[in-house]
């Protein structure tokens, strides 16, 4: 499969991308190149391979829930820029 300059018009369209004439030969080429990668790793024999998620094997990678005491409200309102009472005050974004 090739990769034309229509398809990566048709990409960048989709993602509201607008490029220029050498950044779309430029794509091309590198998605040309990528797609000519993974044409070549499909014709390789991964029967018998276990598919992982890890590298090395692992049990389980979370650690017990504790309680603890929490930082406190002046802590952790200290480097806020703008605080409102006991809040943190952000600017309006819905009008």
């Amino acid at each position: 499969m090739s990769i034309t300059v229509a398809d990566v018009e048709h990409v960048a369209r989709l993602a509201r991308l607008e490029l220029s004439p050498t950044e779309k030969e430029l794509f091309a080429g590198q998605m040309d190149a990528i797609l000519g990668y993974v044409e070549k790793l499909k014709g390789l024999d991964t029967d018998g391979i276990v598919p992982t998620s890890h590298a090395v094997p692992m049990e389980n990678s979370f650690r017990e829930d504790s309680t603890c005491s929490s930082i406190g409200l002046e802590k952790a309102l200290a480097n806020a820029p703008d605080r409102a009472g006991s809040f943190f005050a952000v600017p309006k974004v819905i009008e």
